[in-house]
């Protein structure tokens, strides 16, 4: 369900997002002539009144044709009085923001949505994940091994809820791990509760080496390497607890959320900026690490990541978000770029020397199109795992 619903909302956020330009102009009476959905050829298209709507090949974006917009447009002079240019500032600025705002609502209410359907993760006095004893995850294999861990090898189960081990019940994760860690190599017997029936499940523990943590850190020698410990390996993730909310009370959570996520999106487009030269090079040169820290993802990717419903929705509210952001900032022929000659008219009194502009218009223009096509590169011959 994940990909056909990533693939759906994405769609949808065009849509919306070039809706928002076309109500906002329609209700200020200019005239829309354009309406089209996707880039390069036309696939299909109908008239209603003096608006032309369509589908176009590759659905990548979107745009509406207001007439006036372009400063270089000629426009009859019976119909200067319906075009953008002509409107003053405060209608432009709605026409204009409607756009932007619209990624920013889609993705409040998605984020509302999750917190109210699936709840949110419960944490502890010092701010981590509080996690059950109900197994989320079985690794198949050892860590760097190709041999079966002790889980699979007992029939461990998604789902399953540990009560005991060796006879002794637990009642918290930790208790687990500390049993598990100290019982390397030793037979034992995992107690756990599978659909209201009681399994011991019989196994050895593994041992593999594992860093030693101090304070959240990670403990290194003299030459800057992890300091390994012998540690007893079960095979087990555990399942996050997780909190209900209402429909108001999950309202101050999801801003939170957002508003988190915002920042995030502008620290990520700020490296994408600073890093483009690094990450051209990598494509050429095969330097991953820059993928790690830097790395643009098309529609493929997101289709190829999505995972359950829950997940695929919170990762559409991010890509709105960062969409949103994107199309802030005050850089033609971006939104926020059409904004920004709007506040500039509405200071100084004049139009701008839009031939300037041209420039600015054409590398950004240029970024953008690159970081797409690198990010398809990427989804195809180096997709996330």
């Amino acid at each position: 369900m994940g990909p056909a619903v990533m693939i759906i909302g994405f769609i949808l956020m065009i849509i919306i997002h070039e809706g928002g330009h076309f109500v906002a102009a329609r209700a200020f009476g200019m005239k829309v002539t354009e309406f089209f959905v996707g880039f390069g050829p036309m696939l299909w298209s109908m008239q209603r009144g003096e608006t032309e709507y369509g589908l176009k090949l590759i659905p990548l974006g979107g745009y509406v044709r207001i007439i006036g917009m372009n400063p270089f447009e000629d426009v009859d002079p019976d119909e200067e009085g319906r075009t953008y240019r002509q409107a003053p500032f405060w209608q432009k600025s709605i026409v204009i923001l409607a756009g932007i705002a619209s990624h920013f609502v889609v993705a409040l209410v998605l984020l509302w949505f999750v917190v109210v359907a699936w709840g949110t993760f419960a944490t502890d006095t010092e701010g981590q994940v509080v996690r059950t004893t109900t197994i989320s995850g079985v690794s198949e294999v050892l860590p760097e091994s190709d041999e079966a861990t002790p889980a699979a090898l007992s029939g461990a189960e998604v789902g399953d809820t540990i009560i005991a081990v060796d006879g002794t019940p637990i009642a918290t994760w930790e208790e687990f791990t500390e049993f598990a860690q100290a019982n390397g190599g030793n037979e034992v017997v995992i107690t756990v509760n599978r659909d209201g029936e009681v399994l011991g499940l019989e196994t050895t523990l593994a041992t593999i080496d594992r860093p030693i943590f101090e304070d959240g850190e990670i403990v290194v020698d003299a030459q800057g390497d992890p300091v390994l410990e012998e540690s007893g390996f079960y095979g087990v993730t555990p399942e996050a607890q997780k909190e209900s909310h209402g429909i108001f009370s999950a309202v101050p959570i999801a801003i939170g959320q957002f508003f988190d996520a915002a920042v995030q999106s502008v620290k990520g487009l700020w490296q994408m900026v600073i890093g483009f030269p690094a990450l051209v090079a990598s494509l050429f040169g095969g330097n991953d690490e820059v993928l790690e820290t830097v790395r643009p993802i098309s529609p493929i990717g997101l289709v190829r990541i999505a995972g359950p419903l829950e997940s695929t929705l919170q990762l559409l509210a991010l890509v709105n978000i960062f969409v949103g952001v994107l199309n802030f900032v005050p850089l033609y022929p971006l939104d926020g770029g059409h904004f920004a000659v709007a506040v500039y008219e509405k200071i100084t009194g004049r139009e701008p020397n839009v031939q300037r502009l041209l420039p600015v218009a054409a590398i950004v223009f240029i970024f953008i199109v690159s970081i797409g096509l690198m990010g398809v590169y990427l989804d195809i011959f180096k997709p996330l795992q």
